[in-house]
């Protein structure tokens, strides 16, 4: 390990993801129950947050502001966020956001920035505004401790993009036990890559957008044999901050007791045992004899989408289908998420959600399938 992975790393592997907060019944973020959460995460001694422009609909990086930076010493935590492709017009549109997530967080630096999605569709934008080499003046000011990235793409590309830019220092990618073979996610492709070049990485969706903690009775009873006691989210993480290259493991904590879960399983953290190992290679092959849509519910897809369907969620109802079969109360899921939205049938085939989904999945294909379950 080289003195830039050693300095760059925080001292506990869990990160608090801060895309999938408590709301209110108004849609706004819980604050009360955020700094809760924040205090809980700071007591046991893990530091590491992680935000971006877009998470709440912009609105995650102004709660930072409110639960962690008016409330906590700057010193006794580090934050992340992010810099979006999508969200840029012109070179300006750089620094301006950026100013603007300085004025939203009140965190006077962020200690770790990274170019957000990066994938073959916004390679292009980042070069074009030059933010490559913008990141680094950042840095020169002070304003930015450590660069680097979130990717969605191939092992191939991600090899590519860190030999062109040896400035990046750490990389943030989607790893865990379910995606760890996958052809399309390529998680472990990736992470040898990450690991060829010594770059530090940060895992997402451990849990796979939470797929991974509430599985079918077969792969679930896999797990609960060899470690009753334990949470099937907490296998998820353990398994990604098992891997040595890994310097923090995002977990997008929606409520007080996952929270509470994450900290028992990473306060005292023990990576897992050959046996452990066994019975998620298990898992997976027991899992993977159940075909589900393999949605994380980022909602890249969802703002804009010109019909206004809520995709991941329908996607979510239509994997209750798959697992369980139609029943009252997948259905009942089903009018509830289309309530206030577009119903599945009211897609149009237009391709945006296809055209920025991190899964690469055929989204319009599933609407159709969700449209015949569900509504015929």
């Amino acid at each position: 390990m080289n003195m830039k992975e050693t300095s760059i790393r925080p001292n506990k592997k869990l990160g608090f993801g801060l895309m999938r907060l408590p709301v209110l019944e108004d849609g706004k973020i819980d604050i009360p129950a955020v700094c809760q959460m924040v205090d809980a995460f700071l007591e046991k001694g893990f530091t590491y947050f992680d935000t971006a422009y877009v998470y709440h609909e912009g609105t995650s990086e102004m709660a930072v502001k409110e639960v962690l930076v008016n409330r906590h010493p700057r010193g006794s935590f580090t934050l992340a966020t992010k810099l979006p492709a999508w969200e840029m017009k012109c070179r300006e549109d750089v620094q301006r956001i950026f100013d603007e997530q300085l004025a939203r967080t009140g965190a006077g630096y962020f200690d770790y920035y990274l170019l957000h999605a990066v994938q073959k569709s916004s390679i292009s934008i980042f070069d074009q505004y030059d933010c490559w080499s913008w990141a680094q003046k950042m840095k020169e000011q002070g304003l930015i401790r450590h660069f680097g990235f979130s990717f969605h793409d191939t092992a191939e590309m991600l090899d590519e993009l860190l030999t062109k830019h040896p400035e990046v220092e750490f990389v943030q990618l989607q790893i865990n036990y379910m995606d760890w073979e996958d052809e399309k996610v390529q998680s472990r492709k990736c992470y040898e890559v990450a690991v060829k070049h010594g770059v530090p990485v940060v895992v997402m969706e451990p849990v796979k957008g939470g797929t991974l903690a509430s599985l079918p009775e077969k792969p679930e009873a896999i797990l609960k044999e060899c470690r009753p006691q334990a949470s099937l989210a907490s296998w998820g993480i353990r398994f990604c901050a098992s891997l040595d290259n890994v310097m923090a493991v995002l977990s997008g904590m929606s409520d007080q007791s996952q929270m509470e879960d994450n900290l028992q399983t990473m306060s005292d953290f023990q990576p897992l045992s050959g046996q452990e190992m066994e019975a998620v290679q298990e898992t997976v092959k027991a899992i993977r004899s159940v075909p589900t849509i393999s949605c994380t519910a980022c909602r890249y897809c969802v703002e804009g989408c010109p019909q206004q369907i809520k995709i991941p969620d329908i996607f979510k109802c239509v994997n209750q289908v798959r697992l369980y079969g139609k029943s009252e109360k997948a259905t009942a899921n089903y009018k509830n998420t289309v309530k206030e939205s577009g119903a599945a049938s009211a897609c149009v085939k237009c391709g945006q959600c296809e055209s920025v989904c991190p899964q690469h999945l055929p989204v319009t294909e599933y609407l159709e399938e969700a449209a015949a379950v569900f509504e015929s």
